[in-house]
Formats: structure tokens, C-alpha cells, sequence
């Protein structure tokens, strides 16, 4: 497979720690909505831990990863694979954490005030 980007833009290095960077084929609209996944689920780790809340951390933490994987930071190297693949797992991704909404929303019925 042709170089699709070159090393400045597969790395970022921050205190001399290299991070792959963000898939850049990503629509911005896919981007956005999975770094806000992205910083729930970091925001949501420190609130479970602090908690002591080790299931809270745990499905924070899959929300992180799913996030991470979706943007291309994490899993097989974004540059490797083809353009519309890398779209495709962001797309799954953002189902994915779609998901995991539907499923930790308070359910209407039960949640709602008794009738008096």
C-alpha cells in the first residue's frame, strides 16, 4: 500500500512520549462526536474512581477505548489500512457508543414519579 501520510502526521510527541495522531480522512463531524465520547469517558474514570466504583470505571474505560479506536488512536495503524475502512470503523465506533447511551439512560417508565 502506498505512504498515505508521513511521520508528522502520524505522531505526536508530547514530553517525549509519542501518541499517534487522529485519522485525518475522518469527517469533522465523526471527530467531533467521538472526542466528546472521548473526554465523557475521561471525565467519567476520574468520577468512578474517585468513587472507589470499579464497574463505573470499567464501562468508562470502554467508552474511552471505543472512542480511541473509532478516531484511529488505538487498534491497527489508520495509515495501513484503506480510506473508506478507516471511515467505516469510525462510523462503528460512534454506533457503538450510540449503544452504550441507550443503555445507560434511566428508563422512562420506571424512573418517573408515581401517580397521588
Amino acid at each position: 500500500m502506498a505512504d498515505v501520510a508521513n511521520e508528522d502526521e502520524r505522531w505526536l510527541v508530547v514530553n517525549g512520549r509519542r501518541w499517534r495522531r487522529t485519522d485525518p480522512c475522518l469527517p469533522d463531524e465523526v471527530v467531533a462526536a467521538l472526542t466528546s465520547h472521548l473526554g465523557r469517558g475521561r471525565s467519567g474514570v476520574r468520577t468512578a474512581k474517585a468513587a472507589g466504583d470499579d464497574a463505573a470505571v470499567a464501562a468508562a474505560r470502554r467508552r474511552v477505548d471505543l472512542a480511541k479506536h473509532g478516531l484511529g488512536e488505538r487498534g491497527s495503524r489508520w495509515w495501513d489500512d484503506p480510506e473508506a475502512d478507516r471511515i467505516d470503523r469510525a462510523r462503528a465506533a460512534l454506533a457503538d457508543l450510540a449503544r452504550l447511551d441507550a443503555t445507560d439512560e434511566p428508563d422512562a417508565e420506571t424512573d418517573a414519579p408515581a401517580d397521588t
